[in-house]
């Protein structure tokens, strides 16, 4: 588990301290404040590897640069302090046995998979002291996720979702039952079931490729579902993989399987319709608990990225400050009044619906519209509380009034009455520019 990171002279922001908290970690902020290089150095924290390209410090801090964590390997604590080194342009580590956080498994915006697994890539030496020579992680481009992640010759790493899945449902195996589980929990209702159909042969293609079946009783192949539904059994197929993968790697070494998942996600509403993203996060920790089955013991904690006020609605059923935790980058004067970027941790309050979260200190939208009627609203409310406004004028936010939010909208009928009480409207259309409210 990843307990701590500590940032110096990397990143959007000179320095940054997060404490995550044990099971949900969720990061928020508007694009470009550093929501996925959050992430990229979690990963690398926990797992020694890159997912992308390596994080940089800024040019004025290469000399003094560092990454520090904290990380909960097995019955204790981990922690390291890296600085970078500009020569050879690497971050510098703890030389010796390093932490062990468990299984690690990082879903990328880009629709790419990292997996990170202690039984087939962790250090480890042989009888000799000698240290044997791993695989770091196995990183998945989009494409991989689908088609392999080959090995040098014959050999692969992973046979990629088409052919495992096909593989797994002509053996009807424990992995196709995980899978179908998994698949099920992440449907968003009982009328759009993600349920595999038949296997089929595309022309020009000797593989055969799975199907769901759809609503309306077709059989798509899994190719040419939309991106949300490619999204969702790709989650699904790198979570079945990564634990069964894991399990066969520990029995083969004799281990018994790790007690610990760390889950990093960024972007988790990615293609998503809104009924997906509502219950996107409790659909993951039922899959993630369906997948652990009988090992109670196993602790997962996730940490994600998200834009969706949505997904954050979502979570008010399933949130418990003293397990999770809610982050918010943003932008903040400092004392010469220029912006920078900070990231702080909020404190968690249920809102109730969707709109009053896009209203919150976490989007700050001023009103829960299209930003047309958000300038025409907040002039609506100035004149009602100044009580001052031009007869003409009054006529012409009527119209625009009516334009933008229509005649059922609340705030319509609110600003009816105050103006008509003014005198700024009559309940019958007038004409004429009238004259200035003293």
């Amino acid at each position: 588990m990843l307990k701590q990171l500590q940032l110096t002279g990397i990143g959007p922001a000179e320095q940054m301290d997060i404490e995550f908290a044990d099971r949900l970690n969720i990061i928020t902020g508007d694009n470009g404040l550093g929501k996925s290089f959050i992430l990229d150095v979690a990963w690398w924290a926990l797992t020694r590897t890159w997912a992308g390209a390596t994080v940089r410090p800024v040019a004025e801090q290469l000399d003094h640069a560092r990454i520090g964590f904290s990380v909960g390997a097995k019955s204790r604590t981990v922690s390291d302090n890296c600085q970078y080194n500009r020569k050879l342009e690497t971050w510098t580590r703890t030389m010796g046995r390093p932490s062990n956080p468990g299984l690690v498994l990082y879903a990328r915006s880009d629709g790419g998979f990292s997996v990170w697994d202690p039984a087939r890539n962790y250090w480890k030496k042989d009888r000799a002291g000698e240290s044997i020579e791993r695989q770091l992680a196995y990183i998945f481009s989009p494409q991989e996720v689908w088609d392999g992640l080959p090995l040098e010759g014959a050999k692969k790493y992973c046979n990629g979702l088409i052919a495992d899945w096909a593989a797994w449902q002509r053996e009807a195996s424990e992995p196709f039952n995980q899978l179908c589980r998994a698949l099920d929990v992440l449907s968003p209702d009982r009328t759009e079931l993600l349920t595999p159909g038949k296997l089929v042969r595309l022309p020009d293609d000797v593989r055969a490729y799975p199907t769901v079946t759809m609503s309306y009783g077709m059989d798509v192949p899994v190719i040419h579902l939309s991106s949300g539904m490619r999204r969702i059994i790709a989650l699904a197929y790198l979570l079945v993989w990564g634990w069964q993968e894991h399990l066969i790697a520990a029995e083969r070494l004799g281990e018994d399987p790790t007690r610990q998942i760390v889950f990093l996600i960024d972007e988790i509403e990615s293609h998503l319709h809104p009924k997906w993203q509502r219950q996107i996060f409790e659909s993951v920790l039922a899959v993630m608990k369906a997948l652990i089955g009988s090992n109670a013991d196993v602790n997962v904690q996730i940490i994600a990225a998200t834009h969706s006020p949505m997904v954050l609605a979502s979570l008010e059923p399933i949130f418990d400050p003293a397990q999770d935790q809610l982050f918010d980058f943003d932008l903040k004067p400092d004392q010469q009044n220029r912006p920078r970027v900070v990231l702080e941790p909020r404190q968690w309050e249920k809102l109730g619906t969707v709109d009053k979260w896009l209203v919150s200190n976490i989007f700050d939208f001023k009103e829960a519209r299209s930003h047309q009627a958000e300038t025409l609203v907040q002039e609506i409310h100035a004149a009602m509380q100044s009580g001052k406004l031009n007869k003409a004028r009054a006529k012409e936010l009527d119209r625009l009034l009516d334009a933008e939010l229509g005649q059922t909208d609340p705030l319509w009928l609110r600003w009816r009455y105050f103006a008509e009480r003014k005198g700024w409207l009559t309940s019958e259309a007038t004409t004429g520019n009238g004259d200035a409210e003293n």
